[in-house]
């Protein structure tokens, strides 16, 4: 005896609300059908996220897809595709045997979709087209935007299965729905017999609120009111469900109905979901046995069918007692409960339990993704101590606003307070997608550094500054020259002598220049190649990278450059690591940048839209750095291994120009060796990035020591250097999440422009009159032990009379309190020499002063840590130290020389940083720029 068997004498099918591949695998779903009866399939999340989840059958195809660079939401797609595929061919005969009215299997359309017509329209023809069986039945939610898509899909012969439907009045709207569509089909000569519909009535979710209303009202009730209500306790959802159908069994016997049955029509059946019992009190076949009638389906977990199976009651119920289902639903009114209420609140929570259980899915997908490329993508692990909960919440506030999937559809919504951050956010997202871009325009690339060979040339040098030249510069010094390709240099500075240094290296026509500047108009690489033109005067030897329209687009046209290369406008220049202006460079310089890009698209992969903010590697560590830096811990410090050492420059460009501004800001500490716990304050967050391998004993040692103090620690190890490009992206998702955190916009830099325009106005001054202006509010503190001080008019009062060099140094540094750090910006020349004065200096002060200290060389920093100098916090105490130039090198076409734009440069950042009351003290040191340094480390006893 089978009482499923007995279902199917009553008119109703049964459907099965599970699947999983070792249901197929075993022949367990096979049985089902053949000896058990069941006759379709239904799938959801969920169901999906136990499969996966508790599995290890989806191991083999989890790794193949990922050797692909499949995203979670790919691989799981894959995953579902083939199980859909396999039942749907196990549940063929049946819908063969049944003439198409049974054997279906469902597949869901993502429940993100669910407010949205088009995306649900255009994934469920994917869907549709992708799994490619006749009896796939495709998901979709029955909200108000999930009818309008039903209702086309029907009208293009798709098989649909509409869900969460709560309200009869919503199925009413479904079904005619459904006869709209059917005769927009037959229309445009369609066969209706081909096109069949469940409507996915939800049961046991009415009675469990009803059943809470219940217990909530009976809190105030007298002892006749709690009798009316005790009284309706598990009786609504089977009233409602009986409503429905009887509205079913009238629109089959209208006449347009009847029109479309003589052509072959097939009725849209009502499907009993939600049918397993949530209350313990009631019998657990409830809401089978009480809707048995024809013409339906009814869709069981396995508990439920084997419960059935054991001890349900089979006979015809779902047409008797509607008299006492319209009583119910009218007693059901008097106490006070609004059906509408109680339906459009289920409806909303289905929505957003499908949508959380989806997220679950994709997590789990994701880290069964993670764990598959455990050799092809760098780990990260996070030690937050007290912040854990924090974190938490804001990730899962991340994916209740739907972050990540927002992210990726270019809202700007999601940065800024105001429609102007809006609009420039949205305008500045197109790194997103670059690597999707790159990835199909990689030929171009490949063949660029097979024509340098060809033409003998040994040496590239990148012209450009901030982000048109760090991530070139990064991938210089990480790996290096390669085998029969062109020598890299990268210029991004206007001291003199860092010019010549170049210049005299690459003599000869074996060099090309690329001139790299996203606008067009930026002043230092104009200044260059004027430079490098006038002494080759041969437009093959220049290659451009530009925004398409610039200035430096049409000027290289014009000298018929070898070649041009347009960045994307929607991809801000510190985002623009994997564009052509860092591409360029790397195919330039004789790396294999489709193996990058490859690599790079399997972060991008890790990261994208359909990975929750929980398991999102980019979001998570975004969140991580946002929270932290809103507690207090804002000074991010860098420590990388030897072999990737360049890498913390390139972020500390994009997190102090990304999130500097408003007042607001994680300042990067790079370059700063690490130290005792003792050392640091509680504004510290250090992260760790090494290379396997890499020999980092001695700093893996002091950050435990550091984790054990109670300092957040991050550690992220790269499989190898060129895993690099994966790190920058994840490091790109993390700062714009961290901007969305922090409240502001991470894609605009309004306080650059401050210090250019005041370097612009004062460059305008001196072609007129011949020689630069004064500073405008600079005051002399006099000159000591061979160096000159200068400070502004508000800054002048703290230091008093200045009796020494050692006494202002101390005074202005004392103003470093707990919380602060100390900014060295140094308008000297880029060399060993210099770097080790400069970096005694900031560790005298860190470990004099217990403060984070940063150093940056000048005018390079204004285009990475200069904006949050200027818009972040007023954190900073700015040591800026310049100098005279010994040799200085003209501009051609320019009434200006190098040595002038230097000094108008460090001129402009004076007065921005005195407009912004920062604190600040300038040291010049005159032409002996080692001599000079020397002088201050004896003053400060360093």
């Amino acid at each position: 005896m089978s009482r499923i068997r007995d279902l199917a004498d009553q008119g109703q099918s049964v459907w099965m609300d599970d699947i999983q591949r070792q249901m197929i695998w075993t022949g367990a779903l096979y049985e089902m059908v053949h000896s058990q009866g069941v006759k379709g399939v239904t799938s959801n999340p969920s169901i999906f996220e136990k499969a996966i989840g508790s599995s290890r059958d989806y191991d083999p195809a989890i790794h193949h897809a990922v050797r692909t660079g499949a995203s979670p939401l790919e691989v799981f797609e894959t995953l579902a595709i083939d199980d859909i595929r396999f039942a749907c061919d196990v549940l063929r005969p049946v819908y063969e045997e049944t003439e198409r009215a049974d054997g279906f299997v469902s597949l869901e359309v993502s429940p993100h979709h669910a407010y949205d017509t088009e995306a649900t329209v255009h994934e469920a023809l994917r869907l549709w087209e992708d799994v490619g069986r006749e009896n796939l039945m495709i998901k979709v939610p029955g909200t108000e935007e999930g009818l309008v898509a039903f209702e086309h899909l029907i009208g293009e012969g798709i098989n649909v299965n509409v869900t969460l439907l709560f309200a009869v009045e919503r199925y009413v709207e479904v079904a005619h729905a459904y006869v709209e569509g059917l005769e927009h089909f037959v229309d445009h000569g369609g066969d209706p017999s081909t096109v069949s519909s469940v409507a996915s009535f939800f049961v046991s979710r009415i009675d469990n609120l009803v059943d809470a209303r219940i217990d909530e009202k009976k809190k105030s009730a007298d002892d006749e009111m709690k009798k009316k209500l005790d009284g309706l306790r598990g009786k609504v959802a089977i009233a409602n469900a009986k409503q429905a159908y009887a509205e079913y069994e009238q629109i089959v016997k209208s006449e347009r109905w009847q029109t479309l049955a003589e052509q072959g029509a097939r009725p849209q059946r009502l499907l009993w979901a939600s049918t397993s019992t949530k209350d313990p009190s009631y019998r657990d076949t409830l809401y089978v046995e009480e809707l048995i009638g024809p013409d339906t389906v009814n869709t069981m977990p396995k508990a439920t069918f084997d419960a059935f199976e054991d001890h349900g009651e089979v006979k015809k119920t779902l047409t008797e007692g509607l008299d006492d289902a319209n009583a119910t639903m009218n007693q059901l009114a008097e106490v006070g409960i609004s059906m509408g209420s109680v339906t459009a609140q289920l409806e909303k929570e289905g929505v957003d339990k499908f949508s959380s259980s989806f997220d679950d899915l994709l997590a789990t997908v994701a880290e069964r993704r993670a764990a598959s490329l455990v050799e092809h993508l760098p780990t990260m692990h996070t030690s937050v101590g007290d912040f854990e909960k924090t974190i938490e919440d804001r990730l899962k506030a991340l994916d209740d606003d739907a972050f990540v999937r927002r992210m990726w559809r270019h809202d700007g919504t999601l940065f800024g307070e105001t429609a102007k951050d809006h609009g420039v956010a949205e305008q500045y997202m197109g790194w997103l997608d670059i690597v999707a871009t790159m990835e199909a325009n990689v030929e171009h690339l490949v063949d660029l550094l097979e024509d340098l060979r060809d033409d003998g040339i040994r040496n590239v040098v990148v012209m450009g500054m901030g982000g048109s030249s760090l991530a070139p510069d990064v991938l210089r010094a990480t790996f290096g020259q390669q085998d029969d390709s062109p020598t890299l240099y990268v210029l991004d500075s206007t001291v003199p002598a860092q010019v010549k240094t170049v210049a005299e290296a690459v003599k000869g026509g074996d060099t090309v220049y690329i001139i790299a500047s996203k606008s067009g108009t930026t002043t230092e690489p104009l200044a260059f190649d004027a430079f490098f033109y006038d002494r080759v005067k041969d437009g093959e030897q220049f290659i451009a990278i530009t925004d398409p329209g610039s200035k430096l687009e049409r000027m290289a046209m014009e000298r018929d450059f070898r070649a041009i290369y347009n960045g994307d406008p929607e991809v801000g220049g510190r985002y623009s690591a994997l564009s052509p202006f860092g591409l360029v460079p790397a195919a330039a310089m004789g790396l294999d940048v489709a193996d990058l890009l490859e690599r790079a698209r399997l972060m991008v992969g890790s990261c994208d839209a359909s990975v929750p903010a929980r398991a999102n590697p980019g979001v998570r560590l975004g969140a991580v750095l946002g929270e932290l830096a809103k507690a207090g811990r804002d000074k991010l410090t860098i420590v990388t291994s030897t072999s990737i050492s360049t890498f913390g420059a390139w972020l500390e460009q994009l997190i102090a120009e990304s999130t500097g501004k408003h007042g607001k800001g994680i300042i990067p500490i790079d370059g700063e060796a690490l130290a005792s716990p003792d050392t640091y304050g509680d504004d510290r967050v250090f992260a760790h990035l090494t290379v396997d391998g890499d020999d980092d004993e001695a700093d893996t040692k002091k950050l435990e020591a550091l984790q054990a103090a109670g300092h957040p620690v991050l550690r992220f190890v790269l499989d190898d250097t060129s895993d690099l490009v994966q790190e920058m992206f994840r490091w790109e998702i993390a700062t714009a999440t961290a901007g969305h955190v922090l409240g502001i916009n991470p894609f605009d830099q309004p306080n650059v422009q401050e210090s250019k325009n005041y370097t612009a106005e004062l460059l305008e001054e001196q072609k007129k009159s011949g020689e630069l202006a004064e500073v405008p509010g600079e005051v002399a503190l006099g000159e000591h032990g061979g160096v000159k001080l200068f400070t502004d008019e508000a800054n002048a009062s703290t230091f008093g009379e200045v009796k020494d060099l050692a006494s202002a140094l101390a005074s202005h540094l004392s103003r470093a309190d707990a919380g602060d750090y100390v900014a060295i910006n140094a308008y000297v020349e880029m060399n060993a020499a210099n770097e080790a004065r400069l970096q005694r200096l900031r560790h005298h002060v860190r470990d004099d002063k217990h403060v984070a200290t940063t150093l940056g060389y000048g005018p390079r920093f204004l285009h990475s840590t200069g904006q949050l100098h200027k818009g972040g916090p007023n954190s900073g105490v700015f040591l800026m130290i310049t100098s005279d130039d010994v040799e200085d090198l003209d501009v051609p076409g320019e009434s200006f020389t190098f040595g002038v734009l230097k000094q108008a440069q460090q001129a402009g950042d004076f007065m921005a940083l005195s407009k912004r009351e920062r604190r600040l003290l300038r040291v010049h040191l005159g032409a002996d720029v080692e001599g000079g340094l020397d002088i201050l480390l004896d003053a400060l006893g360093a």
